[in-house]
């Protein structure tokens, strides 16, 4: 899938965030394990019990913002959001979806779409939707759209993000007063727990031994900064424009889990906001222990799922795809930038 822009080490963050601290001291019954790709089993890591989907949304009927983390491109993760947005609404029909997985700049297109002026390859191409929208999204935009529900493309423009990782965080500096306008207040907010998960995650994924590298990965987080930034901006304009509706938005789990990224900078902004926070948790095929103990943390509710096949097992392959897929284009397109 696409939309992945902002350096190599965002992607393999989005890898290593589901698989990250599981311990296999927690014993379950055998029915509790995802047996498909498709399966979650929600659990409430509070008391290690398990809970069905309606009983989650029942839970979670006061809470003002549902963020519903995710693994890009997993069956259970997107089965699960799509269950719950529409338990959620049962229970509170007033209700805004925010996507991660559309950039601000092309909510125009969304709401093209909404109001029936567009059909949904128009919305696809106008939007540029992720590469696996029809498989993974289609249904939370489908039940908005059948219901009259707004939905808030949440994410910092794809150019801008890159630019920012390419530059730096200078790089707003020399946006045209309109663009800036559309992005937050203090776009760079940041909570030192979050920086800390991030190095650790760089760390052990990619070297940061020179200066070169570590100003990379500085502007790489400032990048991730402004994407957590703007979803959380997006999502509080929202309940202003909304009163009352509940917020359910979907986003890549390193970006909310542990309360940390969109979540903190939400709280930041408005400490009264309530969220609730839904982690996915990879439970290995090869044991039947459930990875519950040290995953705690992660958010308010649980899901096991299934983890994903290995995509490459060549070491050499892998290299040569991510350099392939981050290779700078051969036009410059950030103000400022050398090529």
């Amino acid at each position: 899938m696409k939309k992945l822009f902002i350096a190599m080490p965002v992607l393999l963050i989005g890898s290593l965030a589901g698989c990250a601290a599981i311990n296999h001291s927690d014993k379950s019954s055998a029915d509790t394990r995802p047996q498909t790709l498709y399966e979650a089993r929600l659990v409430n890591p509070a008391s290690g019990t398990g809970l069905n989907v309606t009983a989650l949304a029942q839970r979670l009927e006061h809470t003002d913002v549902v963020v519903i983390g995710e693994l890009h491109g997993h069956q259970a993760s997107h089965l699960l959001q799509s269950k719950l947005q529409a338990a959620l609404y049962r229970q509170k029909p007033r209700q805004v979806l925010s996507m991660e997985q559309f950039n601000l700049d092309n909510q125009a297109a969304v709401d093209a779409y909404l109001s029936g002026k567009t059909g949904e390859t128009e919305m696809i191409e106008d939007s540029g939707a992720w590469d696996n929208y029809r498989a993974s999204y289609r249904p939370l935009m489908e039940f908005a759209r059948q219901h009259g529900l707004p939905v808030i493309a949440a994410n910092a423009p794809a150019s801008v993000v890159r630019c920012v990782g390419r530059t730096g965080p200078d790089y707003l500096n020399r946006l045209p007063a309109s663009d800036r306008a559309q992005l937050p207040a203090n776009p760079f907010l940041d909570t030192a727990a979050y920086r800390k998960k991030f190095d650790v995650v760089i760390a052990d994924s990619h070297s940061a031994a020179n200066e070169t590298m570590r100003e990379r990965m500085n502007n790489t987080y400032q990048a991730q900064l402004l994407r957590d930034n703007t979803m959380a901006n997006r999502i509080l304009a929202a309940r202003a424009a909304h009163p009352g509706a509940q917020i359910v938005h979907t986003t890549g789990t390193f970006h909310s889990e542990e309360h940390l990224g969109t979540v903190a900078l939400l709280k930041q902004r408005a400490p009264d906001i309530s969220v609730a926070v839904i982690s996915p948790v990879v439970w290995p095929v090869n044991t039947n222990a459930a990875p519950l103990h040290s995953s705690r943390h992660k958010g308010d509710y649980l899901y096991f799922i299934q983890p994903l096949p290995d995509a490459f097992r060549n070491a050499e392959r892998e290299q040569e795809a991510m350099s392939a897929r981050f290779r700078r284009p051969a036009k410059n397109t950030c103000q400022g930038d050398s090529p």
